[in-house]
């Protein structure tokens, strides 16, 4: 036990240190120290009475704020008063058992607090315990003493305080027959402690409450019925009338609760009494409500309304006496005591709130003549000094705009604007304020609706004066714009409403609350305007909602629409009015795509529907840009990055490489049709898509590709195109590729040489290696295209020896030889189906050639030269007979010539 006690000293002291802010874990160890004792063993050490003592004033000192939880206060009780019955001695003195029944009592009490009553049930049996012990000390000394009959009182009463707290405990538990035993035992007690009358009778009471909040009626009537018979006990100590009265009426709603038609006398006579006790509102309305829920009869009930009317209850309580009939189908009970209400309470500044009252009943049983009558003698009265309160009139103009509603939506307009006036005859002319402007807007509807334009206008006039600044007021300003086919006047009520719609936007007659409220007047603008055939003023009014709308889902409907309205317009049109429209539509396939992009909350599957809706507008309004390739290509781009928000699949992927094919063409298009300061943005752009359509294929071809499918050829022509326009050093290495295709067709060849050399292009060595390898494949052919060959060696001979050069370099006089020996043998294969221009043209560039040659001084090539023309003498047909003539004798002289030449060149030397 020594350890046990030197632990104990030395968690008190830690807690009792001031420094110390976290009590929690000192608390615990105590609590856990101590809780290990079983029935508190005797062990006579001074130091843990001194512990309690330190402990319990500790707590005492921390009861104030919130330095320590409930919970942690009881253990420190609960701690200090263990310890404080551990050193208990043999023969206690009346001191020792008075600090521990002080003590026991309070940690009982701060464990029911604590709803722990398990554990207040031990300290409060020790607590009962030290007192019997008390009491018998006391007995033991004698009778007479004043003193000693003092404190026997004393005792008597904490015995009393702690019984109760025993009931308490017990009742939380469950335990109502032993709660029960309890409180008997404290009423017994009451005959010599009149004073604690009002406490036990308050104690019942609650214990009526907490078993009534439980729904166990029996056990909550007992209770209550208990606290007014303790109550009635000693009136002068007893709660008071008051409190009696309220313990009543709690009674008679248990018994109206519990089984109405079963305790109906018991619950009338609980009421009654209680009214008897203390008339009250409350009373008198819960005596109605029994009367009313047993069914009674209508005389029964009226003598309890007359008794209401008699107590001088206020109008407030009337009145839900009235909704309390009416709910309980009493409706000529109600309307009989609203009458008398009125009667009673004519004089009353509040008299209005009954007159509503009567008029909202009126309506929802159906009787609109009655209600009516009601609303036209209440505007009489607002205007000969019985104005409704602000509150009445307010729930008056609810009313009446909740008919007025009601009737539009029933489409009987004539009816709606009848009670939107009623509504107006309360507002003063000229009163400047936003109910006064939504007023007007709704009358206006409803003079749209009856084609009675002019008043239409006069009311939104006057809601434009209240309140200009209202989307809600431009919107009805656009209505009217659009009845009167004004699209002028329609365009400027959209612009404000796109203005305004950049602010919050108020409820309206509680529609559009939500923060779309703006985007969705300008979708339901559209509508009207498509409804009116006004396609233009839709449009413009669907632009506006793009702009504004923070709702990317909606702007993507909205989209769609202005999409479907200009491609409608473009089916209609000429090709030069289709091409503008189509124009309109890009832009908005543009946002499309932004939008879409940006869409976080979007499931994948709503994605994929999205883009690939505009993916294939812009697709179909691609194929319909033949003549204009720049707008073709934005399309085609549009419908490529559209398709990149969808899951990728092979179709896709297949789309997405002709979208970029296409995109590329069209930008080489631009290119030959445009200036060079606007080529080099369009060749670098058709760079990027090749590139880009290079990757998209390399994936397609991975899954599998068709052996004929010419996209590699593509892509590596307009590549070559591109490069070669830019005078990119890359692009003999693109020829490279194009050489090491499988099966290149002379076809490929002959194009890549034409652009070789296509201004601003130059690269005639790439050209002639083109033509070179096109003519070879030409020759390998079983039968050559003979005409195809010679336009080969054409433009071989052309590029190799250009005419108008006055000097020829012999490495190039070898290899234009080697063309015309190609030439040679390709005429002697078919002669008769070589062009006979084409062989005149080689006649006379070789015969040109040696002249040139001759001029040079170099004549064993010029009469080689020469002699070769005359080779082709021959082969020319129809004309051979012409020019065999004069070629001839020129020959002749040119040989005699280069004779004489050579024999002065002999001389010379």
């Amino acid at each position: 036990m020594e350890r046990f006690v030197l632990t104990v000293k030395c968690l008190t002291e830690n807690l009792l240190q001031r420094k110390l802010a976290d009590y929690d874990e000192v608390i615990e160890k105590l609590f856990s120290e101590v809780s290990g004792l079983e029935n508190f063993p005797k062990i006579p050490d001074p130091q843990l009475e001194e512990c309690a003592i330190q402990l319990w004033n500790w707590a005492v000192t921390k009861n104030v704020g919130t330095t320590i939880s409930k919970n942690q206060k009881a253990k420190v009780r609960h701690v200090a008063c263990s310890l404080l019955y551990c050193f208990e001695p043999e023969n206690p003195t009346e001191g020792v058992i008075r600090k521990q029944i002080l003590m026991a009592s309070k940690t009982g009490r701060t464990w029911l607090d604590c709803k722990n009553p398990q554990m207040a049930d031990n300290f409060l049996k020790f607590a009962v315990k030290s007192l019997e012990t008390l009491y018998g000390q006391l007995t033991s000394r004698g009778d007479g003493a004043d003193d000693i009959t003092s404190s026997k009182g004393d005792v008597e009463k904490d015995l009393l305080r702690i019984l109760s707290c025993q009931a308490e405990s017990a009742l939380s538990q469950g335990n109502n027959h032993e709660a029960v035993v309890y409180m008997q035992r404290c009423k017994d007690m009451l005959l010599r402690l009149p004073k604690d009358t009002a406490y036990l009778s308050l104690m019942c009471y609650n214990f009526g409450i907490d078993t009534y909040n439980l729904r166990k009626f029996e056990d909550s009537a007992f209770w209550l019925s208990q606290s007014y018979e303790i109550g009635k006990m000693n009136v002068k100590y007893a709660p008071g009338s008051e409190v009696q009265a309220k313990v009543l009426r709690l009674l008679a709603t248990v018994y109206l609760e519990w089984d109405c038609q079963r305790f109906q006398e018991k619950a009338l006579n609980a009421v009654s009494l209680a009214n008897k006790e203390c008339v009250s509102a409350s009373g008198l309305y819960l005596k109605i409500r029994i009367l009313l829920r047993c069914g009674a009869a209508d005389d029964h009930i009226r003598a309890g309304l007359n008794e209401m009317l008699e107590s001088k209850v206020y109008l407030e309580v009337c009145l839900s006496t009235v909704k309390l009939l009416m709910s309980e189908d009493r409706e000529v009970l109600a309307f009989e005591y609203l009458k008398r209400v009125c009667q009673h309470f004519e004089s009353s500044p509040d008299l209005g709130t009954a007159l509503v009252l009567h008029i909202e009943l009126l309506l929802q049983r159906g009787k609109e003549l009655l209600g009516k009558q009601k609303i036209e003698d209440i505007i009489t009265g607002h205007y000969t000094g019985k104005q409704l309160t602000p509150q009445a009139l307010t729930r008056l103009h609810v009313m009446l705009w909740d008919k007025a509603s009601k009737h539009f939506e029933a489409k009987n307009y004539a009816e709606a604007l009848q009670w939107y006036n009623y509504s107006l005859s309360f507002f003063k002319a000229g009163q400047m304020e936003p109910n006064s402007a939504k007023l007007q807007r709704n009358r206006a509807s409803c003079f749209l609706q009856l084609k009675q334009l002019e008043k239409a206008k006069e009311a939104i006039k006057e809601a434009e004066r209240c309140d200009p600044d209202s989307i809600f007021t431009q919107f009805s300003v656009y209505k009217i714009a659009v009845q009167e086919n004004n699209v002028e006047k329609a365009a400027e009520a959209v612009n404000a409403m796109g203005l305004l719609s950049k602010s919050r936007v108020a409820s309206e007659d509680g529609l559009l609350v939500s923060e779309n409220a703006a985007s969705n007047l300008l979708s339901l603008a559209a509508q009207i305007a498509l409804e009116n055939e006004q396609q233009e003023t839709a449009m413009k009014a669907l632009e506006t909602l793009c702009e504004n709308s923070k709702d990317e889902a909606q702007v993507l409907t909205a989209l769609r629409c202005l999409v479907r309205l200009v491609l409608s317009t473009v089916e209609k049109s000429s090709d030069e009015m289709r091409n503008g429209n189509l124009d309109v539509v890009l832009p908005y396939l543009k946002m499309a795509l932004q939008k879409v992009s940006q869409q976080s909350c979007m499931t994948v599957e709503q994605r994929t529907e999205e883009s690939n809706w505009f993916r294939k507008i812009a697709w179909n309004s691609a194929l319909q840009c033949e003549k204009s390739p720049d707008r073709m290509r934005d399309f085609f781009v549009l419908s490529y990055q559209l398709s990149q928000l969808c899951p990728p699949d092979r179709t896709l992927l297949m789309g997405q490489k002709t979208c970029l094919l296409m995109a590329a063409a069209a930008s080489l298009e631009i290119c030959r049709k445009s200036l060079h300061s606007v080529q080099t943005e369009e060749l670098t752009q058709a760079l990027e898509h090749i590139q880009i359509c290079w990757e998209v294929w390399k994936t397609l071809k991975a899954s599998g590709s068709s052996p004929m499918d010419p996209t590699d050829t593509l892509l590596l022509l307009y590549e070559f195109e591109a490069r070669a326009k830019l005078n990119d050093p890359k692009v003999e290495t693109v020829l490279e590729s194009v050489l090491e295709l499988e099966n290149v067709e002379t076809k490929v060849l002959e194009t890549i040489a034409a652009l070789a050399m296509e201004p601003p292009a130059h690269f005639p060595l790439l050209c002639k290696k083109a033509l070179r390898v096109a003519l070879s494949l030409h020759r390998k052919q079983p039968q050559a295209d003979l005409a195809r060959c010679s336009k080969c060696v054409h433009s071989l001979i052309k590029l190799s020896l250009p005419s108008g050069v006055s000097e020829v370099e012999a490495h190039v006089l070898e290899e234009v030889w080697d063309y015309y020996e190609e030439a040679l043998s390709i005429i002697a294969a078919a002669p008769d189906d070589f062009p006979e221009m084409e062989t005149l043209w080689l006649l006379t560039r070789a015969w040109n050639t040696g002249i040139l040659l001759y001029s040079l001084a170099q004549y064993p090539e010029a009469e080689k030269w020469c002699g070769l023309a005359m080779s082709f003498i021959r082969h020319l047909g129809s004309l051979q007979e012409s020019y065999e003539t004069q070629m001839s004798g020129l020959y002749s002289e040119i040989l005699d010539r280069l004779d004489k030449a050579k024999k002065n060149l002999i001389m010379e030397e």
